[in-house]
C-alpha cells in the first residue's frame, strides 16, 4: 500500500476530526499555490475567502462565513490550529456524534465571524479575519460545558481538569482584546460563546447542529447518482439443510468489524500493514 492510498484509508475511517484536518491542510496547499507571494514572503487572501469586517464587502460576499474558516495565512498558524482541533475534537467526540461535531464547527466558525464583523463596526474599523481558530473554540468549549470535570494529563504540568484548561485559554484571549488583533481574539470569544449556548440548548431538547446535517444531506442525495432496479432478481439457496455454512461475505465482514474495533481501541497506527492492505481492497 502507497502513501496515497494510507492517506485515503485514514480519511474514510478517521472520523470528523481527520476530516476537517484534511480540508484544512488541503485548503491550505491551495492557498499556498494560488495565493502565497514568495516575492514578500507571505499570503494575500482574497475578500472572497477571508471575511471582511467591511460591510459592503461583508454583504456583497457572505459566504465568506464559512469559507474564512478553513483557510490559514501561515504553516505555523495551520500547525497550531489543528493541534488545538485534534484535542479538543476527540474529547467532544467522546460524548457527541460526528455530525454533531461537524455542525458545532460550522455554526460555531459563523458565529465567531459575526462576531467578528460586529466588533468592526461598533470599534470603527476594518480589516479581515481568516483561520479556525473561532470554530475551534466551539468544540473545545461544548466539551468544555458539558464535562468540566474531565481529567487531562498535560506534559510537565500534570493531572489537570478540562475546564481549568479552557479557563487559560480564554484568559490569554481576554488579556490579549487591547493589546493586539482585537477582533480576532472577539472572534475566538465568540466561538466560544457559541459553543457554551450550544451544550446549554442541547440540554433543553435543541440541537443547533441538526440544520447543518439536513443542508449535508440535501446536497449529498441531490448529487449521489441514482441508481435504477428495474427487476428483482431471486437467489434460491443451495445449501443443504442441515449443514452450516459461512459464506465468504460474512468472513470478510468479520474482518473489517474485527478491524474497526482495534481502530477505535488502539487507533490507526496499530493496524499490521496486511490490515491496513484488507480495509483498503475492502472499502474499494
Amino acid at each position: 500500500m502507497n502513501i496515497l492510498d494510507d492517506l485515503k484509508l485514514q480519511y474514510r475511517t478517521g472520523g470528523m476530526v481527520q476530516k476537517l484536518i484534511f480540508w484544512n491542510i488541503g485548503c491550505f496547499l491551495l492557498s499556498l499555490v494560488f495565493f502565497y507571494k514568495f516575492s514578500v514572503g507571505k499570503f494575500e487572501i482574497p475578500t472572497w475567502i477571508a471575511l471582511s469586517s467591511h460591510l459592503e464587502t461583508f454583504i456583497s460576499s457572505p459566504w465568506t462565513l464559512i469559507t474564512f474558516n478553513f483557510f490559514h495565512f501561515g504553516f505555523f498558524h495551520l500547525i497550531f490550529n489543528l493541534l488545538v482541533l485534534h484535542f479538543s475534537g476527540r474529547l467532544f467526540s467522546t460524548y457527541f456524534t460526528d455530525k454533531q461535531l461537524l455542525g458545532v464547527y460550522v455554526l460555531g466558525g459563523i458565529f465567531s465571524g459575526i462576531s467578528f464583523v460586529l466588533s468592526y463596526i461598533f470599534v470603527g474599523k476594518a480589516g479581515l479575519l481568516i483561520g479556525a481558530s473561532g470554530a475551534i473554540m466551539a468544540i473545545l468549549l461544548s466539551a468544555a460545558t458539558y464535562a468540566p470535570f474531565m481529567l487531562l494529563r498535560i506534559p510537565l504540568v500534570g493531572i489537570v481538569k478540562l475546564w481549568h484548561v479552557t479557563f487559560v485559554i480564554l484568559l490569554l484571549d481576554l488579556i490579549q482584546l487591547p493589546l493586539d488583533n482585537t477582533g480576532g481574539h472577539i472572534a475566538h470569544l465568540g466561538g466560544a460563546l457559541f459553543g457554551f449556548l450550544y451544550i446549554k440548548l442541547l440540554k433543553s431538547g435543541i440541537d443547533l447542529s441538526n440544520g447543518i446535517s439536513k443542508v449535508l444531506d440535501f446536497f449529498v442525495n441531490l448529487f449521489k447518482p441514482k441508481t435504477h432496479t428495474p427487476f428483482k432478481k431471486v437467489h434460491r439457496n443451495t445449501t443443504k439443510k442441515g449443514v452450516n455454512s459461512f459464506s465468504e461475505k460474512n468472513v470478510t465482514q468479520k474482518q473489517i468489524d474485527d478491524i474497526l474495533d482495534k481502530i477505535s481501541k488502539s487507533g490507526y497506527d496499530s493496524l499490521t500493514k496486511e490490515e491496513k492492505e484488507f480495509l483498503f481492497k475492502a472499502g474499494k
